[in-house]
């Protein structure tokens, strides 16, 4: 057997030079190529070893039987997670960076270098005037001197058509809803070339996505690649997720998909197989008139586009900067169903007939990489295997691994730890044990049970619009998650009493009490998530430092003026800190001044200490030029980077105090 064959004296040199090589890069520069090698050849051989001893030495005899078909079904869903994770440890060898080459656009095109036109469509379903009015105002005000914006509304509301021709965008929609999303960009696209043929360059928009004011100065110079189909940028939120939010990690733990906005598709654009994500993206008419405009046929049109292209010779160039943000899924159902539509979208294109798998036109490279992705997917039952192991074995005495499970501490401990390091470093403390974890845990039922049902009908599922700006001011308790998390978190106590008990000290029962413990820490922190808590405030919050002025009308009548510094903004809010904060009661009505917005009437809605919160009042006008100042060029109020240290101790608080 293959721990036989590897004495202890060889693995203990191969886990020792293994994470000796970790130490060093530790210290390492992420962007260096030799030290992404090293550390995730390090990571990558102990994976290795850890797998062969687990295909050699773990599995029990074939037999129609429960236990053996659990134990290889397991082995088999391990095998495509551990695939995955040396085929990511390899892609991300590389990394890219393109700011160079937008600098040099964007510096040619201030310096008059003709700016050709662009098409901004915005997409947009059932969001209120709240979420799109963003959005609207702040495309109008890109810094760009040859655009034209389009909403495009599949809900045909009158009241849009009047708001965007109060501001000045051009309004189209349709009389039904054929094919979703892409069904509504390809009108878009109809009737913006029934003008003058249309502009050669396609923004698209979701409708909660602000653009920055430069995004075009930035992305526009790298279409002199005329290999370019598509220029894509990350999304980034000015709102926290609900497994930010609701484990009091706001400020201190990035939203899920960082890691994959930031690391992943740098590196995949390295390799040329970077990908369309749906929202803040240029892509070339001519490039979509050669595939029949945006298409249609599943309901993740963003990555079909990338793999339409790929044929063609086009690519989709990653420029990974902030130059949008927009809303991220706000309540957990939101976000469980958002995933799934991704998984059986990845799924679908995977299946049509011209698609990375079956079509013709692909290079090696660009199938292997549309795996990797499917892979992902693929391997997402293998978290609620992962949770179910411990109970099988305290309570059907079902074993997951056969042999001696205690040589996991040599075999499989340091393969995870080491890992789990590398991790942290490649991406920059933006994913991190614990917390990627419980985002995989909390959506892993509703993907699997996707995946699932896509084995019998992939295709003919409607289109589902992640619902924003919902009401989400009061608790709530998502029952049927909470019960199946708790119940996980009972039954695992129980027969991790029962074990202590008995006083077990048998290898198997060692080694299950030690997964139960880290399943325990799993299971409550995805109960925690499951209870939403109140979200108060409307509108989020801005850092946003300015000398202000404010003036209220006390008992009298008369007016006082306090001079002051904001501390944060919103479009319909400011914390105010202000010397005089004790003198001014919460109630008092008046106007506060700030120098890029006049007065604005206000409402002093809570005083604490030196701190005034500040209802504002704006007219249309006032209102439009908080959205120019806030969204033009906004700060960063959500966790781009992890802190480990205080993301635990709020978990601890979170799950200790509530």
């Amino acid at each position: 057997m293959f721990a036989e064959y590897l004495d202890g004296r060889m693995l203990m040199q191969i886990n020792a030079g293994a994470f000796l090589i970790a130490l060093l890069c530790l210290r390492g520069d992420r962007q260096r190529t030799l030290d992404r090698w090293l550390f995730g050849a390090a990571a990558g051989v102990l994976l290795l070893v850890y797998y062969v001893w687990r295909f050699t030495d773990t599995l029990p005899e074939w037999r129609m039987d429960f236990p053996s078909l659990w134990a290889h079904a397991f082995f088999g869903f391990e095998s495509l997670t551990i695939a995955y994770t040396l085929i990511s440890i390899g892609i991300m060898t590389r990394t890219s960076d393109h700011s160079a080459e937008a600098d040099a656009g964007e510096t040619a095109l201030r310096r008059g270098r003709e700016a050709p036109p662009v098409d901004i469509f915005i997409a947009t379903y059932n969001e209120g005037l709240d979420v799109l009015e963003k959005t609207i105002v702040a495309a109008l005000d890109i810094d760009y001197p040859n655009f034209r914006v389009w909403v495009l509304d599949d809900t045909r509301r009158d009241w849009l058509r009047e708001f965007c021709d109060q501001v000045g965008a051009r309004y189209v929609t349709r009389p039904d809803n054929a094919h979703a999303k892409a069904g509504n960009l390809n009108n878009g696209l109809r009737h913006s070339a029934e003008l003058d043929g249309g502009a050669p360059f396609i923004m698209v928009l979701d409708a909660d996505f602000a653009p920055n004011r430069n995004i075009l100065l930035r992305i526009v110079g790298l279409f002199d690649d005329p290999q370019v189909g598509v220029v894509q940028t990350p999304q980034f939120y000015y709102n926290a997720d609900p497994i930010q939010y609701n484990l009091r990690s706001t400020e201190c733990w990035v939203d899920e998909q960082r890691a994959f906005f930031d690391v992943m598709q740098p590196s995949k654009d390295a390799w040329g197989t970077a990908f369309c994500i749906g929202t803040s993206f240029v892509v070339r008419r001519e490039a979509l008139d050669r595939i029949g405009g945006f298409p249609i046929g599943t309901v993740t049109e963003d990555i079909h586009l990338t793999y339409k292209l790929m044929p063609h010779g086009y690519i989709t160039r990653w420029l990974n900067e902030r130059l949008s943000v927009g809303l991220s899924a706000e309540g957990l159902p939101e976000y469980i169903s958002q995933r799934s539509r991704w998984g059986l979208g990845t799924i679908q294109v995977a299946l049509t007939a011209d698609g990375p798998l079956r079509g013709p036109g692909y290079t090696l490279r660009e199938r292997l990489h549309y795996v990797h992705g499917l892979l992902h997917w693929l391997s997402r039952p293998f978290t609620l295997m992962l949770l179910a192991g411990p109970l099988l074995y305290w309570y059907f005495n079902v074993p997951t691994l056969y042999g001696e499970p205690l040589q996991f501490l040599a075999f499989g401990v340091p393969a995870l730890l080491l890992y789990w390091a590398y991790s942290i470093w490649i991406t920059g403390a933006r994913a991190m044990p614990i917390f990627t974890e419980v985002t995989q845990i909390v959506a892993a039922m509703a993907v699997s049970a996707t995946l699932v049902s896509a084995i019998f009908k992939p295709f003919g599922r409607p289109f589902k619009v992640t619902n924003k700006g919902l009401d989400r001011s009061k608790l709530v308790v998502h029952g049927k998650f909470a019960a199946f998390y708790g119940a996980l978190f009972v039954l695992a106590a129980m027969g991790l009493g029962r074990a202590v008990a008995a006083d077990g000290t048998a290898s198997g029962v060692v080694f299950n009490i030690g997964w139960t413990v880290i399943s325990m820490v799993l299971y409550l922190a995805s109960l925690l998530v499951c209870f939403e808590l109140p979200r108060p405030r409307k509108e989020e919050r801005f850092p946003h430092r300015e000398r202000a002025r404010l003036c209220i009308y006390g008992s009298d009548g008369l007016p006082r003026e306090f001079d002051g510094v904001t501390q944060d903004m919103s479009c319909n809010g400011i914390g105010l800190i202000s010397d005089a904060a004790g003198r001014v009661e919460a109630g008092a009505t008046g106007a506060v001044w700030l120098s890029e917005l006049g007065w604005v009437t206000c409402r002093v809605a809570r005083t604490q200490g030196h701190l005034l919160g500040i209802e504002l009042f704006p007219d249309m006008a006032g209102r439009h030029r908080l959205i120019r100042m806030l969204f033009g060029e906004p700060a960063h109020n959500i966790a781009n980077r992890g802190r480990p240290r205080v993301a635990i101790v709020q978990l601890l608080r979170r799950a200790f105090t509530g």
